[in-house]
């Protein structure tokens, strides 16, 4: 199985920014949509922003105008680029991608292992 590793997370005092990555690990055949979820406690988890390989974009109202999510292709790796940080985005972010592993199946949905994010004075 192919993991998404992600990185970038930590502690930030609100209205900071953060910046986190995720790529697989191991090789790969191609990855289309990838995205950003995240969970906080007690909370379902939640769709943060998502990218096709073409990088049309789908955010949560939520963190509209604050978050930018990109990848970079060559590298197969998505970015969420997190400002004006507020302690209400304190969670673990997951990242996620349709991995397509096999030429004898179809892309599958592949998460990280998620990292924290957490937003306090």
């Amino acid at each position: 199985q192919v993991q998404l590793l992600e990185s970038g997370g930590g502690l930030v005092q609100p209205g900071g920014s953060l910046r986190l990555s995720c790529a697989p690990s191991g090789s790969i055949l191609s990855i289309d949509t990838m995205g950003w979820y995240r969970q906080a406690p007690g909370k379902q988890r939640e769709l943060v922003a998502t990218i096709t390989r073409g990088s049309s974009t789908n955010y949560a109202d939520s963190v509209k105008g604050r978050f930018t999510i990109s990848r970079d292709n060559a590298k197969n790796t998505v970015y969420l680029q997190m400002n004006s940080l507020k302690p209400e985005d304190t969670a673990v972010y997951y990242c996620y991608g349709a991995v397509r592993t096999s030429p004898f199946r179809g892309a599958r949905d592949s998460w990280g292992q998620g990292t924290q994010v957490t937003v306090s004075s």
